[in-house]
């Protein structure tokens, strides 16, 4: 990094992945692979599993993967599961269990976790492939995904409260486009409005907070690669209307008042026009929105 700028205000001493194992996995039917070196160059012909072994270490490290949303998609075809272990400079083992039927399983040292979420924290990694260059031009989505992997890295909380506030974007949208009669459809939406605002401005807050300390990290890069000559601006543009410095009861406040505002425009188009499901991350070089004027 750039002398001085670092994402956490103290750099942790790096805990690196000494050992991964994987079972089943894509189309790697048994992998044992040591890592001893710093560095890894992994070098093989097309289709062989490449992208698959990165796969599996973001997989580890965030419980998520950038290629696709199925765990069936994960598992080797024709198996009934996949097993991901990996062990850590400081001799932890964690294993993610991914099955066709059941759900996955997460364990640390060996004994099953009664939450995945308690299997981050100990591993970092930042995934780069070819598809990130959609980042630049791509549809808003692209860019809320990729700050959301940012935010877990930091935070493996938002995990569950992002699945919560989409779980509820999703039951709230289909009361939205049921039309249920006006009364009782108004006392469901009120109720579903005030865990909207709570959730919904918790991930905004996370967003927020987490571009802000990224933005001097990327303009320092971009600094030094352009040789100075260009300047990088990151701007998180809130799919809500909030006003002042980052704060929770003020911004729940506001966006509850918003929902409550769109409820008659939402009955019509039924779908919610509130919230973090619409927040952008503007990327701009020179003042000039990099989507339109830069290149990738």
């Amino acid at each position: 990094c750039p002398a001085g700028v670092t994402l956490t205000a103290h750099r942790p001493r790096p805990i690196r992945l000494h050992r991964l194992e994987l079972h089943q996995f894509r189309n790697i039917a048994a992998l044992e692979l040591e890592l001893q070196a710093p560095r890894l160059l992994v070098i093989g012909a097309n289709g062989q599993g490449k992208s698959n072994l990165l796969e599996s270490v973001e997989l580890l490290t965030s419980l998520r993967s950038h290629r696709c949303g199925a765990d069936r998609d994960l598992i080797a075809h024709g198996c009934s599961g996949s097993r991901l272990r990996a062990t850590t400079g400081e001799g932890d083992t964690l294993e993610l269990q991914l099955r066709h039927r059941g759900g996955r399983a997460a364990l640390r040292n060996g004994r099953l976790l009664d939450r995945q979420l308690d299997l981050l924290g100990d591993l970092r990694c930042v995934g780069f492939s070819a598809l990130d260059l959609d980042l630049v031009r791509g549809e808003p989505a692209l860019r809320r995904h990729w700050l959301d992997r940012v935010v877990l890295q930091l935070e493996p909380l938002y995990s569950d409260l992002l699945s919560r506030y989409q779980r509820l974007l999703r039951q709230r949208s289909q009361l939205l486009r049921r039309g249920l009669a006006a009364g009782s459809q108004d006392a469901l939406l009120d109720a579903f409005d005030v865990q909207m605002a709570l959730l919904g401005t918790r991930l905004h807050r996370r967003r927020w907070r987490a571009l802000r300390r990224l933005e001097p990290l990327a303009a320092a890069w971009q600094q030094r690669l352009s040789g100075g000559r260009e300047q990088l601006a990151l701007r998180y543009q809130a799919g809500s209307q909030l006003e002042g410095e980052e704060a929770e009861e003020p911004w729940r406040l506001a966006l509850l008042e918003q929902l409550r505002q769109q409820r008659p425009e939402e009955l019509r188009l039924g779908q919610c026009g509130v919230g973090p499901h619409r927040d952008e991350v503007a990327l701009e070089i020179g003042e000039q929105p990099a989507r339109r004027y830069g290149s990738a």
